[in-house]
């Protein structure tokens, strides 16, 4: 009989294109993977690091395989990814019915620990945890960027990217899965290349993998502001299968945050940016992620940063607490900010984006606009239109009483309705 295995994959969509290399190598070396902690033999956790709520997130799943473990309901817990690479130590000592801690991406001590043997010339090989027909392309590993709010050059090392070719091929293989949309991430998409071939060169990667068969869509989040080049605004504005969506995160427009926080780009050079790529990219979504409650952050600051959204009137926005970070050049700055001060920032905020993110969808209604198919829920499809990035954007639900359409398809459709951040659509007949 097959061991059974779980799987269970938290934080980022970086987090969960190793789980799933994990997972195929689990695969080939004929274990049986199982959804549920429950029906397992073993329990892998592959943990996230990054800010306290997610933290929280891991340790609690951990605790609960642990509780698993002591109750005789599986064998063996095996803990890996950022939180177990940042805090090992700690970890052992709290929560000893762990079987074994591992790092991030250690394919190998893994497999190994399990009783497996490492398939190294299959590690681009990946099970696919999304819907099928789109995926997550990880294109580089580590952060050279000096932040003083994040861990994750303490956790993930120095910027690698990953050549060219080896990318082409994954993407060749997920396209023969049937994958339409590829999805570029990494901690800075932006500084792809810089290693390697001496030069940013994500234009040149977009523009070769836009000619692989069956990829339809090209999705780019993870860009970094300070560094943003020419060459790829041209490739976005041209290239008809490279979306018109940027995500880019600024985290704040006050020159007093932006300096400590070490972004290596000020207001004035960051609102000249968005201009530019409103002006050079027809129709762009322009999503990006602010950070509040940062130690130096005034109430001046904050009604800046209110403004600056007020005026560039983004098309998505994600608001995060400031969490102090071990470690971290911010973190000597403390934490002087309560944290009832930092969520209510945080809401004034959401309900400033909430209105503008009303008002883009209600001006909408009647126009056409093409939708993936990602699942069914209820009564509804529920899809994507190319303005809108899995997890973190909004839907597009269509009545599955009045329309039939067919999972991971490409639909043209008619906006109907809206709610805050959702769509309402039929689809168009051609």
């Amino acid at each position: 009989m097959k061991e059974k295995i779980s799987v269970i994959t938290m934080g980022c969509s970086k987090n969960t294109v190793d789980s799933e290399r994990l997972m195929a190598q689990l695969k080939i070396n004929d274990f049986e993977l199982v959804d549920d902690p429950n029906d397992a033999d073993s329990v892998i956790i592959n943990t996230c690091g990054f800010i306290d709520t997610a933290k929280e997130e891991s340790i609690n799943a951990i605790l609960e395989a642990a509780e698993l473990k002591k109750g005789n309901k599986v064998k063996k817990v095996i803990v890996a990814g950022c939180l177990s690479q940042r805090y090992e130590f700690e970890l052992k000592n709290d929560i000893p019915e762990v079987d074994k801690y591992f790092g991030t991406e250690d394919y190998k001590g893994i497999i190994e620990e399990l009783g497996g043997d490492l398939k190294t010339e299959l590690l681009g090989e990946r099970e696919l945890t999304s819907p099928k027909h789109y995926a997550y392309l990880k294109i580089s590993e580590g952060c050279d960027n000096p932040c003083s709010f994040c861990a994750i050059p303490l956790i993930r090392g120095a910027y690698i990217s990953i050549p060219i070719e080896e990318l082409l091929e994954e993407a060749n293989s997920l396209a023969r899965k049937g994958v339409k949309e590829l999805i570029i991430i990494g901690q800075d998409t932006t500084d792809y290349g810089i290693d390697i071939y001496g030069k940013r060169d994500l234009a040149e990667l977009l523009n070769k993998l836009s000619a692989i068969g069956g990829i339809e869509w090209i999705r780019l989040l993870y860009t970094y502001p300070s560094h943003f080049p020419d060459d790829l605004i041209e490739e976005i504005a041209q290239n008809p299968k490279v979306l018109n969506y940027i995500d880019m995160p600024l985290q704040h427009i006050s020159d007093n945050v932006l300096r400590s926080m070490r972004r290596g780009i000020s207001s004035r050079r960051t609102k000249e940016l968005v201009r530019k790529l409103k002006s050079k990219i027809p129709n762009l979504t322009l999503r990006t992620t602010f950070i509040v409650g940062y130690p130096t952050e005034t109430e001046k600051d904050f009604n800046e940063l209110c403004e600056f959204v007020k005026e560039v009137q983004f098309d998505r926005v994600g608001v995060f607490n400031y969490s102090q970070e071990e470690n971290t050049t911010g973190y000597e700055l403390g934490d002087p900010i309560p944290g009832k001060e930092k969520e209510n920032r945080r809401g004034e905020l959401m309900e400033i984006q909430r209105k503008i993110s009303l008002q883009k969808n209600e001006s909408l209604i009647g126009r056409e606009l093409n939708v993936i198919i990602d699942g069914l829920e209820d009564t509804y499809y529920v899809g994507r239109s190319v303005k809108d990035a899995p997890e973190v954007d909004g839907e597009v639900l269509i009545d599955s009483k009045k329309n039939n359409a067919e999972i991971g398809k490409i639909y043209s459709t008619e906006i109907i309705d809206c709610n805050d951040y959702d769509l309402f659509a039929k689809l168009l007949v051609k």
